[in-house]
């Protein structure tokens, strides 16, 4: 049986020209997460509290109603979390495009740059 290695891709978000496009569908975020950025009186709202193992409190909570964009998101396509401290800002949004150390399935449909990199990677193939 063959040994297939396969490159970890890297994704480089400073160089993304769109920042604000994984922020367009909110995130699943830890309560405790949640509960610091209230007690910010940050502008925003949180929505469907789920419980969820794979959380540190046992519960997540989504930034966004829907398929809406984050509610933290300022017009100027900044976060508002992040503005006012980024030790605040969520696990999941700090860490994406990435999720448990490999490129999350859902970067496909809002990472700027993996998303390019998938369109190269066809374009070489074809």
């Amino acid at each position: 049986m063959g040994n297939k290695k396969t490159k970890k891709v890297i994704i480089d978000c400073l160089k993304c020209t769109n920042q604000s496009d994984c922020c367009k569908l909110g995130a699943w975020i830890d309560l405790d997460e949640a509960k610091k950025i209230i007690s910010l009186g940050i502008k925003g709202d949180f929505f469907h509290l789920e419980k969820d193992e794979a959380f540190p409190s046992g519960f997540k909570v989504g930034t966004s109603y829907e398929d809406e964009q984050c509610g933290f998101l300022d017009p100027d396509g900044l976060c508002r979390i992040h503005k006012v401290d980024y030790a605040f800002k969520p696990v999941t949004c700090k860490e994406f495009p990435y999720e448990d150390n490999k490129i999350a399935p859902i970067a496909s449909v809002l990472c700027t740059l993996h998303k390019s990199g998938i369109k190269k990677n066809k374009k070489k193939r074809g």
